[in-house]
C-alpha cells in the first residue's frame, strides 16, 4: 500500500513539471525592430566619377624601319635600352648594296672619260672651224656631242650619290633620344623596306592611354578633373589633362583610344607601368546615386526601401548609368528620401524598422 502511494506521488511531480514547461513554450515570444542601415538622398549636381585602367606612354613614339630591303645580320639593342641620337640600332647585309655603289662608281669614271674626249673633240673643232677648215654643221654636231657627255656625266653622279645613301640606309640609327619600346625583328629575319622593326619612345613627356567605350565617350568630352595614381606607386597621385580622343573607334574592341597628359609626373613613373584615370563629368544636370546594394528587384523593376514614419515601404524607380559601386536614379526619388541600403532582401511591406 505504501509502495502504491508512493508511485502515485511521483506521476504526480512529474506531471506538475511537465505543465511548467507547456506553459513555458506557450509564452508569446516578443518581437523586435530590425536595426537598418540607410542613407538621405541628395541630388548631386557634380557628376560621377568613372574610373579607366590605362597604361603609361610617351607622347612621342616612333616607328623605325629600314628605307631599303635586306637580312638583319646585327641587333645593338635591347628592349629598354636607353639610346643616344645617332646610336646604330640594327644593320642589314649591305653586300648587294655595295656592289651597286661599285657599279655606279665605274659608270661615273666612264662618262667623266667620254665626258673628257667630247670636250676635248670640241676645242679641236672649234679651232678648225674658226680656220675655215670645218663646215658649221660639223662643229654642231660635236657641240652636241659634247652636250650628251655632259648629261650622261651628270646622271651617272647622281646614281652614285643613290646608291651610297642607300649603303647608309643598310644601318638603322636613333634620330633622337629615347628609350627602346618594341623589337619587331631579330638577327637573321628578311625586312622590307618600311617595315617596322623598332619602336623609339622619345624623351621627354608621358602620358597615359585609356580606352573608352562608345556610350562614354560624350562624357569624356565634358571630363572635368582628372586624377591618375599607379598601381606599383601607393599613394602617389598626379593630376592629368585629357590632350586627345580619338575619333575612329578600335575595329575589334569598339573602344576610343584616350591620351591623357600628366600635367606634374611624380618620379618613379616608367614606361608600361599601369595606371588608374578617375574621370568626373562636369555635367551639370542635378542627378540622384545611391549604393546598389539598395536596390530591390521585383521582376524587371527595380525598387527602393523607404522609411517613412518609421517603416518600410516599396517604391519603384527608374535607373540610369551604372559606375563606381552606384546607380544613377532618374524617377523615383527626392530630396530628403531615407533608402535603406543594405539587408534589402529581409524587409516585407510596412515592417518597423529602427535607423
Amino acid at each position: 500500500m505504501r509502495k502504491f502511494i508512493n508511485g502515485i506521488t511521483v506521476i504526480s511531480i512529474i506531471s506538475f513539471v511537465f505543465i511548467l514547461v507547456g506553459c513555458a513554450k506557450t509564452e508569446p515570444v516578443r518581437s523586435e525592430i530590425p536595426l537598418v542601415r540607410t542613407q538621405t538622398v541628395h541630388s548631386n549636381a557634380a557628376g560621377q566619377a568613372a574610373n579607366y585602367s590605362g597604361e603609361v606612354r610617351g607622347r612621342y613614339e616612333t616607328q623605325l624601319a629600314f628605307q631599303v630591303s635586306g637580312k638583319i645580320i646585327k641587333r645593338s639593342v635591347e628592349l629598354g635600352s636607353i639610346v643616344r641620337r645617332g646610336d646604330v640600332l640594327m644593320e642589314i647585309d649591305a653586300k648587294d648594296i655595295q656592289q651597286t655603289v661599285n657599279i655606279t662608281s665605274a659608270q661615273v669614271a666612264s662618262a667623266q672619260s667620254q665626258l673628257s674626249l667630247a670636250r676635248s673633240n670640241l676645242e679641236r673643232y672649234r679651232n678648225l672651224y674658226e680656220q675655215g677648215a670645218v663646215s658649221k654643221m660639223q662643229l654642231e654636231q660635236y657641240q652636241n656631242a659634247y652636250e650628251v657627255a655632259a648629261a650622261a656625266a651628270r646622271q651617272a653622279s647622281a646614281l652614285y650619290v643613290q646608291g651610297a645613301n642607300q649603303l647608309g640606309y643598310s644601318l638603322l640609327v636613333a634620330d633622337a633620344d629615347g628609350v627602346i619600346a618594341g623589337v619587331n625583328a631579330e638577327a637573321g629575319q628578311v625586312v622590307s623596306a618600311g617595315q617596322p622593326v623598332i619602336t623609339l619612345v622619345k624623351d621627354g613627356e608621358r602620358e597615359i592611354e585609356i580606352n573608352v567605350p562608345e556610350k562614354r565617350i560624350d562624357e569624356m568630352r565634358n571630363a572635368g578633373p582628372v586624377k591618375v595614381s599607379f598601381w606599383a606607386l601607393p599613394g602617389v597621385t598626379a593630376e592629368g589633362k585629357i590632350r586627345e580622343i580619338s575619333p575612329v573607334a578600335d575595329k575589334v574592341t569598339k573602344t576610343y583610344k584616350v591620351r591623357i597628359s600628366l600635367v606634374n609626373p611624380p618620379p618613379g613613373v616608367n614606361l608600361g607601368m599601369t595606371a588608374n584615370v578617375t574621370v568626373t563629368n562636369t555635367q551639370q544636370q542635378a542627378a540622384v546615386y545611391i549604393p546598389l546594394s539598395a536596390i530591390y528587384q521585383t521582376g524587371d523593376t527595380p525598387n527602393v526601401w523607404i522609411v517613412e514614419d518609421g517603416a518600410v515601404r516599396l517604391r519603384p524607380i527608374k535607373v540610369g548609368g551604372f559606375g563606381n559601386s552606384q546607380v544613377q536614379v532618374l524617377e523615383g526619388l527626392r530630396d530628403g528620401d531615407i533608402v535603406v541600403i543594405a539587408g534589402v532582401q529581409k524587409l516585407r511591406e510596412g515592417q518597423k524598422v529602427r535607423l
